[in-house]
């Protein structure tokens, strides 16, 4: 399958790859796939949905290199000496920065609490209440997407400033991306239409009435960006000569820290990064619809695609493999 075919194979798609908007692909640092669908322009951006997890992993790399996190085994509430702990709650205490991006951090109740997450005024103290529990650590994985907004009060309170001028200052622009602006409205009907409005979004980040970023979702990319990002992490860390992330951490990242099971396809777990293979150096960062980062350093290659709305999308990187890599050579 050639570009041509490629391009043609989406347009006429009416499965899993009807709702790709965007794919860019950089190999042996050149540009080799740039093609759009929808409406869609290069420059656009669309609501990333969970890729914007493996970009926090890439801030809290950039916090500790910079001193403001000690170590990834610090605790949780080294960050929150005014946070009240529940009367009882002992489990909270033993939490680190590490179990946050693993994954392995452990909350109270069966299922996460978006409701009283989201209509609260500030998100990262309403989840906070939900840290911990009766069973202690258990390292065991739960996939918590409002976990992640704890790591973005942790990056807030270690460094002074809000996570989105952290993440502009550190990491977008440095990279030659635009900067992001908060996206301003957090009602019940915005978060809907957020997530299910098919149209371009701006260079936006979603955020609590704090002005707090949603750290588990909520950041708006073009697949330009995300090839860009996943260029970064390929290249150990350095970008156009300039280093933005040690190399130490990137490769700490990428390391299988715990194997997952059926649900997830039995993909390794880095640091909010997937490896989907035990023997492939090949690593995403995967979000709802399809949207994915997917870098392979066997062919030296990173890959970016959006898509809009559209559920139980698990096959991206099958599809990148099986369509997108033959066309670019």
């Amino acid at each position: 399958m050639n570009k041509e075919q490629l391009h043609r194979y989406i347009s006429e798609n009416t499965g899993n790859e009807s709702n790709i908007c965007q794919i860019y692909a950089i190999k042996d640092n050149e540009v080799v796939l740039e093609d759009c669908w929808h409406g869609f322009s290069t420059l656009d951006a669309m609501n990333v949905n969970s890729v914007t997890k493996g970009i926090m992993g890439l801030l809290a790399g950039i916090a500790l290199d910079k001193g403001y996190i000690r170590d990834l085994n610090q605790k949780v509430m080294d960050f929150f000496p005014d946070y009240t702990v529940k009367r009882g709650e002992k489990t909270i205490y033993d939490v680190t920065i590490r179990h946050l991006l693993t994954m392995t951090a452990p909350y109270k109740g069966k299922s996460e609490p978006w409701k009283k997450v989201c209509t609260s005024q500030n998100w990262t103290l309403a989840i906070l209440d939900y840290l911990g529990g009766r069973n202690g650590i258990t390292g065991e994985f739960r996939y918590a997407t409002l976990g992640i907004q704890i790591l973005a009060g942790i990056i807030e309170r270690a460094s002074g400033k809000k996570c989105i001028d952290f993440a502009n200052e550190n990491l977008f622009e440095p990279l030659g991306l635009p900067g992001r602006v908060i996206h301003g409205d957090s009602s019940k009907e915005d978060q809907f239409d957020f997530f299910m409005n098919k149209n371009p979004r701006k260079y936006e980040w979603y955020s609590d009435p704090q002005g707090s970023v949603t750290a588990g979702w909520g950041l708006c990319m073009s697949a330009r960006d995300m090839a860009t990002v996943g260029k970064l992490v390929l290249d150990g860390g350095i970008y156009g000569g300039r280093r933005i992330i040690s190399g130490e951490y990137i490769k700490d990242m990428l390391t299988s820290h715990i194997k997952l099971g059926e649900k997830f396809g039995f993909m390794n777990y880095g640091y909010l990064w997937y490896q989907p293979y035990d023997d492939k150096d090949v690593y995403a960062a995967i979000g709802d619809s399809g949207n994915i980062i997917y870098i392979n350093k066997g062919q030296n290659v990173s890959v970016g695609i959006t898509g809009t709305f559209k559920v139980r999308i698990f096959d991206r990187v099958e599809f990148i493999e099986s369509k997108v890599l033959p066309a670019l050579s």
